[in-house]
């Protein structure tokens, strides 16, 4: 791991002019002389590299793409954009949220569960993206440059590790520089404030309502009062009764019309929930009782998590059965399509499926929830060629597509390429930052290239590249 501090935190979205847009100095440019914004987007990278290795980073399309969704709407209200944002979800039950260099930003699955509805989700996220525009690590670099050396790889390596895992990033810093990790912690306090206030602007100026941050504040407050372990998120996200206070009322002075909630958080929520919170048995019980009791916002939601759970449990008739219902009224609804995809497949209707997934990638050419379920598809049903054609079209906007290129690779195995199948997976190494594991795998694509003269000239072009990466790795 490597780099320099991490910041979690909770709070909600609204909209209002961009008139009133974030009125604040340019900070970033304060911190330009401690690192410089091609390096932060550098160490960025090879932090996410080593998180696709050493944290339970979920691949899931479906939920990929309603997070960017709603990081997207929030980076255009912001100012002193820099980079691309990166939002992405992590297996833990933990109530999270933490950004670092680059524009990364990770969710834990227990953030959406404990969210009561889309605007307090996205207030985590506001606040996390006023976190890296307002580049509060960089900042906390050129504080303790005046007192300590700089020791990027160590120290945030364990920071972003406690975030993403407390129990193995407790021992990681406890290992490395335990007081600058300590440093760390109690500077990103300092600008929990700040971030709170560009949060909160940034969520109104989305559409969101603001004075949800207020409310799961208090809600995360309340849920600490009678607990002996503060939750992860309070750990470097200290909530005084001020703090929550000042949320409110700076909620309160917001005007314009704001949307709270959305079917797509309660059917993402529902999915977290089928998919990583519980056996099946147990969530077929929790989905049926909210289905009797009517204790739902979206009842397609409720009936949603009912079909995933059926599916998980092997009753594919019943899953069948719900969603060939739901998609009767939302025929195009990606969550519905995902799982009719399952189904079919789980039944061995391969014809069904493609020929459903191949009528959505006409009206949505690239779509990472088609394009990844059509190829799938294609791959259970034998048409490598099709896959494979797909997978390259979509990784040619999306190169680094942890979950593309897995499936590339698979289409190629199976398709006895295995030249194709080789470079792929060193790709796949390098994108976890094992770049000797993926030097090794392009020795061994050399060897399949025989005469491909041009093929052997890019294998060893890619392989310094890789010695080059693996250089700047150890040099941080």
């Amino acid at each position: 791991m490597a780099a320099v501090a991490l910041y979690s935190s909770a709070q909600s979205i609204s909209g209002v002019g961009q008139s009133s847009k974030n009125k604040l100095p340019e900070i970033g440019v304060v911190a330009a002389d401690a690192i410089s914004i091609d390096k932060e987007m550098e160490i960025g990278d090879i932090l996410m590299r080593q998180m696709r290795a050493q944290a339970p980073v979920i691949s899931d399309p479906l939920l990929d793409e309603y997070l960017q969704d709603i990081g997207n709407r929030l980076v255009a209200q912001a100012q002193n954009v820099k980079f691309p944002f990166t939002f992405f979800l992590l297996n833990n039950k933990d109530i999270n949220a933490f950004a670092f260099f680059g524009g990364h930003i990770g969710i834990h699955t227990g953030l959406i569960f404990h969210a009561d509805n889309e605007s307090e989700l996205a207030s985590v996220l506001a606040h996390e993206v006023s976190h890296v525009t307002q580049r509060h690590i960089a900042r906390s670099i050129q504080a303790r440059q005046k007192s300590t050396p700089l020791q990027i790889a160590s120290m945030f390596g364990g920071l972003l590790l406690a975030m993403a895992s407390p129990e193995a990033g407790i021992a990681a810093i406890q290992a490395s520089n335990a007081a600058a990790a300590q440093a760390s912690i109690n500077y990103t306090r300092s600008n929990e404030k700040e971030a709170d206030r560009i949060g909160i602007q940034i969520l109104a100026q989305a559409g969101y309502d603001p004075r949800a941050a207020a409310s799961f504040f208090g809600k995360l407050a309340s849920q600490t009062r009678n607990r002996s372990k503060p939750l992860a998120f309070l750990l470097t996200h200290p909530l005084p009764e001020s703090r929550i206070a000042d949320a409110r009322t700076r909620a309160n002075t917001m005007g314009g019309n704001f949307n709270s909630d959305s079917m797509n958080f309660h059917l993402a929520k529902a999915r977290v929930i089928a998919r990583y919170f519980s056996a099946p048995n147990t969530n077929i019980a929790l989905f049926k009782e909210q289905l009797d009791k009517q204790s739902y916002v979206y009842e397609e939601a409720a009936k949603y998590g009912l079909a995933l759970s059926y599916l998980a449990n092997d009753n594919i008739e019943a899953a069948d059965a719900i969603i060939t219902q739901l998609r009767q009224t939302y025929p195009d609804n990606l969550f519905f399509v995902d799982t009719a995809t399952d189904i079919a497949l789980a039944q061995h209707q391969h014809d069904k499926a493609l020929l459903m997934l191949s009528t959505m990638q006409k009206r949505y050419p690239n779509n990472q929830v088609v394009a990844l379920n059509y190829a799938n598809a294609a791959i259970e049903a034998k048409h490598y060629d099709t896959a494979i054609e797909v997978l390259k079209d979509f990784l040619l906007l999306k190169p680094n597509h942890y979950l593309a290129i897995q499936l590339l690779t698979e289409a190629y195995r199976k398709n006895q390429q295995p030249l194709e199948m080789h470079q792929h997976k060193a790709e796949m190494f390098a994108l976890a930052g094992a770049y000797k594991r993926a030097i090794d795998e392009l020795h061994t694509a050399y060897n399949f290239a025989n005469e491909r003269h041009l093929e052997k000239q890019r294998i060893k072009a890619r392989i310094d590249q890789f010695r080059s990466a693996q250089d700047r790795l150890k040099a941080l």
